[in-house]
């Protein structure tokens, strides 16, 4: 059982046999509540200063931080017990009981700090699986980090390595090819009916969270116009001001519906606000051209007698709903796809980090040899400089050099065989390239 990283008792997973120093450390939708996460949340301008603070005060040599709605969580490189340091941080940082936090946080070290990295870009974690926001967020957590100069080469490597594999995940499954959101499935539809949006026009009637989603959806899918109908008209035109649309009260959707294209409600009413006989007549002034109706509404904004209009597509939230269980069975088995993925490229970048501890190795010895070299040679000028003969200067170089190279492996040689340490054994074989060690001399 792996012990607590901190007094915090976070859940940490991680393997102890791990040496790459990557830690993540936070909390996000699964863990903290809304009333937790935002004591925790970093706005834009309060990031500069929170990556300095922290490399400052954990003696973190990298740091990235990632502050969502959703999640805050850190990416930091540094020594042994980072989470702990990570930990006290962010109690500060927040002001909370460390009690109070400790439930709250996870943390994750070595592999599974890449495997999670991973799973975070792709949409895996996110609330809504598969959503691709998140890989935004991620790309200006590390953009911010790098202009403040907390990234080295661990992160700098981890962030693009998991750019690519987002990328790759998105190209190989469909793990983002349906929707799943009632909002973006509405939108969805409204695209096939009417095709491009950009000389359409829309009618959200409501003005709570639903319509404004489904008005940003419309927005990003470039709908022409929108018009937004509410009971209370400072309400319709507060969200029509951040959408660039026009606001009416709920008395003028009789005179602007034959003008929609594209009609989606929302609201608390207990009687249906647009009637079949208001579509009927809005058809007709329309010459019959189709109108795209959703009712996201319970009870229905629009009467259900609508639907038998040869030109009216109507859908309920009972339709949508079961659109939305289909695909997201398409995108559960797309997530098992990217899992598969993420595993295979998470080994793929410890690969890397372990080559690292290679080529520290590798110039650590280059430098013991050149310096040997040095000593050597210098022995062997003095030697010239003294009048002696080159074959007899160049001889005692060449046996001085062996010497010195071959002294410290031989007597390792000789320790582990007096202590039948035969791992070793075969170990010094193939380093030094001996194919049978039995031949005489």
């Amino acid at each position: 059982m792996l012990k607590p990283a901190h007094p915090l008792h976070l859940r940490r997973r991680g393997n102890e046999n791990d040496h790459m120093p990557i830690y993540v450390f936070g909390m996000n939708h699964q863990t903290a509540p809304l009333a937790v996460r935002e004591k925790v949340a970093f706005t834009p301008d309060q990031l500069p200063d929170a990556l300095q603070t922290l490399r400052n005060e954990t003696g973190m040599t990298e740091a990235v931080i990632l502050s969502t709605c959703n999640r805050t969580e850190i990416y930091a490189v540094g020594e042994a017990d980072g989470e702990g340091q990570l930990a006290d941080w962010l109690v500060r940082q927040a002001a909370l009981d460390s009690e109070a936090l400790a439930s709250h946080t996870y943390a994750y070290s070595g592999s599974d700090a890449v495997r999670h990295a991973l799973r975070v870009a792709c949409g895996l974690d996110s609330m809504v699986l598969g959503e691709p926001q998140i890989l935004g967020q991620i790309k200006t957590a590390y953009r911010t980090a790098m202009t403040e100069g907390s990234t080295g080469k661990h992160l700098n490597k981890l962030m693009q390595y998991t750019f690519a594999i987002a990328k790759q995940v998105r190209t190989e499954t469909a793990i983002g090819a349906t929707p799943v959101s009632v909002a973006y499935a509405a939108v969805r539809l409204a695209r096939q009916v009417h095709g491009d949006l950009s000389t359409r026009r829309a009618l959200l009637i409501g003005a709570g969270d639903t319509i404004e989603l489904v008005a940003q959806h419309l927005k990003r899918q470039g709908i022409g116009s929108l018009i937004i109908a509410n009971r209370t008209l400072s309400r319709a035109e507060s969200l029509a001001q951040t959408m660039g649309a026009e606001a009416i009260g709920l008395s003028d959707i009789s005179k602007v519906l034959p003008t929609a294209d594209i009609v989606m409600t929302s609201t608390a009413s207990r009687s249906p606000l647009v009637t079949r006989q208001m579509l009927e007549q809005a058809i007709r002034i329309r010459r019959f051209e189709p109108m795209f109706v959703v009712d996201l509404s319970v009870p229905r904004n629009v009467e259900a007698q609508a639907e038998e209009l040869e030109d009216v597509y109507l859908y309920t939230i009972d339709d949508l709903n079961r659109v939305i269980t289909d695909n997201l069975e398409i995108r559960q088995a797309a997530a098992r796809q990217a899992e598969e993925i993420i595993e295979r490229r998470a080994t793929g970048f410890m690969d890397w980090v372990q080559s690292l501890d290679g080529n520290t190795l590798i110039v650590a010895y280059r430098r013991r040899v050149d310096a040997i070299a040095a000593s050597e040679l210098d022995k062997a000028q003095r030697r010239l400089t003294n009048g002696e003969e080159i074959s007899a200067v160049l001889s005692g170089l060449c046996r001085g050099l062996t010497n010195k190279l071959v002294h410290h492996p031989l007597t390792k040689i000789r320790e582990a065989a007096s202590e039948g340490r035969t791992e070793m054994i075969e170990i010094a074989r193939e380093l030094l390239a001996i194919e049978d060690d039995t031949a005489p001399p």
